[in-house]
C-alpha cells in the first residue's frame, strides 16, 4: 500500500510539473511567434527608422512608431499619477485603519474592479468623462487626460493589492516601537511603515504601469487615436496597443509585419517593466 501511494504521489507530481511547464511553453511559443513575424521588418527597414521614425504610413513605406511609443509612456505615467496616490491611500487605510468588518467588505469590493471588462471602463469614459472634460477644459474630450483618468482607475486593483500586502508585511514591532517613542499613528505610518514597505510599493506601481501600457480597448474608446505626439493634456493620441488593434484586421504584407514589429517593441517594454518589478521585489526580500 505504501509503495502504491508513493507511486501515485510520483505520478501526480509529474503531471503537475507538466502543467506548470505547459504555461511556460505557451508563453515561449507566443514570444517566438511575435519575433518571427516582427523581426524581419527591423532587418529590412532598420531599427532606427521604426523606433525613432515619426511617420506611420505602412502602405507608403513609412513605419515610424515613435509618436505611439511616447504616447504610450505618457498615458502610462498619467495613469500612475492618477492611480498611484489613490491606490496607496486605499491600501494604507485597509492595512492601518480599517477594522476587520470593513476590511472584509472593502478589500473584495476593490478587487472586483479587476473583473470589470475594459470596454465597460471605456464606455463609462465616453459617456461621462469625455463630456465633462470637453465642457470644462475644452478640446474634443478624447485626450491624454481622459485616457490617464480611465487607466488610473483600472490599475487600482493591482496597486492596492500589492501595496496592501507590502504594508501588512511590515513587522508589528516597528509600529509598536514608533508609538512607544511618542509618535502619532500617522507619523508611524508616514515615517516608519511606508518607508519600510517602499520596495513592495514600488513593485506595485511598476506592475500597475505594465497593466496600463498593455491596455487596449478602453484607450481606443477615449484616446482619440491621433497619430501625433500630444503637446498638452487635451490632445488626442494613439498608443502602441491601440495601433495594433485598430489596423490588424485589414493589414496585409509589410503593413501586417509592421504591426507585429510594434508588438515586438511593446513586448520588450512590458518585459522590462516586469523585470524591474521583480528586481525591486527581490531586493525587498533580500533586505
Amino acid at each position: 500500500m505504501i509503495d502504491r501511494a508513493l507511486k501515485i504521489d510520483k505520478y501526480i507530481r509529474i503531471i503537475l510539473l507538466i502543467f506548470a511547464l505547459s504555461s511556460l511553453l505557451f508563453l515561449f511559443l507566443i514570444f517566438i511567434f511575435i519575433l518571427i513575424e516582427g523581426l524581419p521588418l527591423f532587418f529590412k527597414v532598420g531599427v532606427k527608422n521604426i523606433v525613432l521614425g515619426y511617420k506611420w504610413a505602412p502602405t507608403k513605406g513609412h513605419f515610424g512608431i515613435f509618436p505611439m511609443i511616447v504616447s504610450s509612456f505618457l498615458v502610462t505615467f498619467g495613469a500612475l499619477i492618477v492611480g498611484g496616490p489613490i491606490g496607496l491611500a486605499c491600501a494604507t487605510y485597509l492595512a492601518e485603519y480599517a477594522g476587520k468588518k470593513r476590511k472584509l467588505f472593502l478589500k473584495p469590493a476593490l478587487e472586483l474592479l479587476a473583473g470589470i471588462p475594459s470596454v465597460v471602463y471605456g464606455f463609462l469614459g465616453v459617456i461621462y468623462i469625455v463630456p465633462i472634460i470637453r465642457e470644462t477644459l475644452g478640446g474634443s474630450g478624447f485626450s491624454l487626460l481622459t485616457s490617464s483618468i480611465i487607466l488610473g482607475i483600472m490599475i487600482l486593483p493591482t496597486v492596492i493589492s500589492i501595496t496592501y500586502d507590502s504594508l501588512m508585511s511590515v513587522p508589528k514591532s516597528y509600529r509598536e516601537g514608533a508609538l512607544a517613542m511618542g509618535a502619532t499613528k500617522w507619523q508611524t505610518i508616514w515615517r516608519v511603515v511606508i518607508p519600510t514597505a517602499k520596495s513592495g510599493i514600488m513593485a506595485g506601481f511598476i506592475l500597475g504601469m505594465g497593466r496600463a501600457i498593455g491596455e487596449t480597448m478602453a484607450v481606443i474608446m477615449v484616446a482619440g487615436n491621433a497619430l501625433k505626439i500630444p503637446s498638452s493634456l487635451l490632445d488626442p493620441l494613439r498608443t502602441l496597443t491601440s495601433n495594433i488593434a485598430l489596423e490588424l484586421a485589414y493589414a496585409t504584407g509589410e503593413h501586417r509585419k509592421a504591426l507585429f514589429s510594434t508588438g515586438v517593441v511593446l513586448l520588450i517594454i512590458i518585459m522590462i517593466l516586469n523585470y524591474l518589478a521583480n528586481f525591486v521585489f527581490r531586493k525587498k526580500v533580500i533586505k
